[in-house]
Formats: C-alpha cells, structure tokens, sequence
C-alpha cells in the first residue's frame, strides 16, 4: 500500500476567532486521526529520527505502539526517556530535529511525530497519570536550583534512581520559561501543572521564592546538599541599544509575556486586563518570542501588530507554525526593516520608531546574509508600545555568588559534554550555560547531567 505523503491535518480555532481569547490554538488528533498518522511511518531499522531527538525517545517503538492502539505502552516508551511528554508535543521544533531526520521528507511531509508526542500524553493526563514505583533510596541528597525544563528534567531522572531531591524555585510558580515565557494559547497552564505534578509525586519536592544566593546563602547549600544542577536559565533581557529606549511603553519581551503569565493577564480579555498595551504596537525580532509577543499583543487588545525585522521572512528563526499562524491573525511583517530610534512626546511616552531600510549582504557568522543598512532610506513608523525580542542573555544571579565558577565571555557557566563544571559535584545545563535556547535542548541538557550527578556520587 502506498504511503500518504502529507501529514493528516491537526484541527485548530478559526483565526478571526481566536485572536479574541487565549484558548489553546491547535485542537490535538483523535484516536483514530492518531492511529491513520501513525501507519505513515516507516519503522526504519536505523531510526533516523531518534538521532535529531535530544532526549534519545525510541520513537518508532512509540508510534508503533500507537498504531496498535496500545496508547498505554506509547506514552510508557517516550516516558521511559522524557519527563515533559505534554509539553514537549506542543513546543518543540520537532521539524528541525526528530522529523527533521525523517526519510519520508524525500517524498512529502514527515510522520507528525509531535503531534503523535502530544496525542499520547493528552490520553494519558485525560486517562490520569501511572506514578511509577519508587526505586530504592540513595543515601545522597542532590539540589536543583531552578524549576524549568532543564531543573525539572534533571529532578525527574535523579529522583527516579533513588536520590533525595530538592528544587529551589526564586518565583510562586513552577515551570520557569514554560509558565511564564510561553502564552497560554501555545502552552495551558494546566499542561504544565499537570507535568511538575507528576514530578512531584516521583517525589521531588519543590520550595517556592527562594533566591538562591539571596534568600538562602550558597555555602548554606553546599554543605547540606551532595551535589548541585544549576538550571536557572536566560532571564537577562538584551536591548537594541538605540536613542529612547527608556521611553515609557518599551518593554523587554522577557517582561511582557512574564506579566501576561504571572499576572493571568489571559483571563481578562473580556474586561479590564492588568497589562497595559497600546493601539499600535511593534515587536523587533523574529524567533518564536517575537511571534508570541506580536500574537499576544492583538489578544489583548492591540489594533494593529507588526514584526519588524531586519532580515527576509527566509532568515526567521521561529518555527513556520508560528509565523503562519501570526499571518493568519493579522499580524504584519515588516521585513528588511531596522530601528535607528525610538521617538517620544513630551511627557515621555512612546509615539514612534525611526527605521532605515536593509539589504542583504554576505553571510555571517551565524549562516544568514548580514543585513546592511541603504543609505537615505530612514523612515518613521507610528507606534506607542514596543516589544524588544532579540534574545535573552544567562540569568546572571548564581555567577555573581559563585566567584570561583568559570564563565564564558557571554556570561554563561562553561560546562562539559555532560554538564560538568570546573568545580567538582556543581553541575549546570539549559540556558544558563547555552544562552537562550529551545525547551527541549534544556531537558537534553538536565537529562546529561542528570547521569554525570549519578556517575559522580557513585563514586
């Protein structure tokens, strides 16, 4: 029998509709649009796709599973390697990495094995969740300092060899960029509680607003603890560094998403919301925080959002999903455009941006053609909100209490291959050590660790 080349299509709101609330976008496959998904895959002896998954799922094994309809033995086999099945189904970019290795990318579209991630563990939290049963205890006491993705992942697998497992969390709740970097229509906040819950009752306990090196002093925690994961990540936003950019309705991105999270901000979009937005707003960027501010943006309100970016749409690097679906909410790309100033009134409030028309040039370092500015092309754009989303730089909080940690110069903590820092039983991953990167390689990043903690304390 032939092999259908196209995915099967994943239903999701109307546009026109879902700008108006924050539901989720994407309704999730059926059991039996899952099974029909699942039968494209090729069962490769190789498996490809396992090789472009950071966390190693043997991912045939669980698609075979679901092609059965044993969905109880798919979501065991992708647990089996990650903690975050929910999450990782809704954000990770599964087109460059397991589907991106695909053989049926030769003919058509890959196996929608993200889609299949998030079908099984939305069975199984739907279903109510199997806790596994607790190994026997190790007499060694390991702390994880910050509760996202990589914190999370390194807990989980440490708990689940035996070991006494505690979370130090600086805000009121769990999740880190996943509860407050990520808007409720790309990630519910139910899907994340549902997660940590889970982790919690593997038996990693988790104490809230506690700021390691402030709340409780670090040499307080190296003498209780055996070893210790920094997993703080990138909370340090980076600005363009123009004129203006103290003028009031310039926020960072880190800011606004935090407040539109931590402040539910997605539960008043029928009344007043505690989030301020303007008529005309800009986000500058274009990775997947820049479209989550501009979708954001025309959710609360905003009547008109712009992109605005200094490359061609070729060179984004948010995933198409997003892009497209920022498109069909009516956000507008202004491409090959960069700002020079911001420009305010006289009570210092935002009413414009001054911008000069790019080109594209030879690549640079990072592999896309260098934009370069056309001389006498500035123009001037009205806005009165903006939202900087050029990337985040390591939470600086932890290096400053640790003077004898090695940095690099971008101020991340120098790790090894498996997350090892120059100072012995202190380990690190994720975004702390990589700079703002994607949730998955911090779960790849914590799940390392996780197994150099336990080589370690071994012996």
């Amino acid at each position: 029998m032939a092999v259908r080349k196209t995915k099967y299509e994943m239903p999701e709101q109307d546009p026109r509709e879902r700008i108006k609330n924050f539901d989720e976008v994407p309704y999730g496959y059926d059991a039996d649009t899952a099974i029909k998904e699942a039968q494209r895959c090729l069962q490769c002896k190789d498996k490809p796709c396992v090789l472009g998954c950071p966390v190693g799922i043997d991912i045939p094994r669980f698609i075979a599973a679901i092609k059965e309809g044993d969905f109880d033995k798919a979501i065991k086999i992708i647990k089996e390697k990650s903690n975050l099945p929910a999450v990782c189904g809704r954000v990770c970019p599964y087109e460059e990495q397991c589907e991106g290795n695909c053989r049926l990318k030769k003919i058509g579209e890959p196996v929608g094995i993200g889609r299949l991630e998030r079908f099984v563990a939305d069975y199984e939290r739907e279903k109510g969740i199997t806790i596994p049963s607790k190994p026997k205890p190790i007499d060694k006491k390991v702390v994880v300092i910050g509760a996202g993705p990589a914190g999370l992942t390194c807990a989980g697998d440490l708990v689940k060899m035996g070991y006494d497992v505690t979370i130090f969390e600086a805000l009121h709740a769990p999740g880190g960029v996943l509860m407050y970097g990520i808007p409720e229509f790309r990630l519910p906040k139910e899907i994340v509680k549902a997660e940590v819950d889970y982790i919690t009752k593997l038996g990693v306990k988790i104490i809230y607003d506690v700021v390691v090196g402030k709340t409780i002093p670090m040499e307080e925690i190296l003498e209780e603890y055996d070893a210790v994961f920094i997993g703080t990540g990138a909370g340090l936003p980076r600005f363009l560094g123009i004129e203006g950019e103290n003028l009031n309705g310039v926020y960072s991105a880190n800011e606004f998403l935090t407040r539109v999270n931590l402040m539910k901000a997605y539960l008043f979009t029928e009344y007043d919301t505690p989030v301020k937005i303007g008529r005309i707003v800009a986000t500058f960027g274009a990775g997947n925080v820049a479209m989550d501010c501009a979708r954001t943006a025309l959710r609360l309100g905003a009547k008109k959002s712009y992109i605005i970016y200094r490359r061609t749409e070729k060179e984004m690097p948010a995933r198409e999903e997003e892009i497209e679906h920022a498109k069909e909410e009516g956000v507008e790309f202004k491409l090959l455009t960069n700002p020079i100033r911001f420009i305010g009134d006289e009570r210092g409030n935002l009413k414009a941006v001054e911008c000069i028309r790019m080109k594209l040039g030879e690549p640079d370092e990072s592999g896309r053609r260098r934009p370069i500015p056309i001389e006498g092309s500035e123009f001037k754009i009205d806005i009165d909100t903006a939202l900087i989303a050029i990337g985040q730089s390591p939470n600086p909080l932890i290096p400053q209490v640790m003077k004898d940690l090695k940095l690099g110069r971008k101020g991340n903590i120098e790790i090894d291959e498996m997350g090892r820092t120059n100072i012995p039983g202190i380990f690190a991953g994720g975004d702390i050590a990589t700079g703002a990167a994607t949730v998955i390689l911090a779960m790849g990043a914590g799940k390392k660790a996780a197994k150099a903690i336990h080589e370690y304390l071994s012996n």
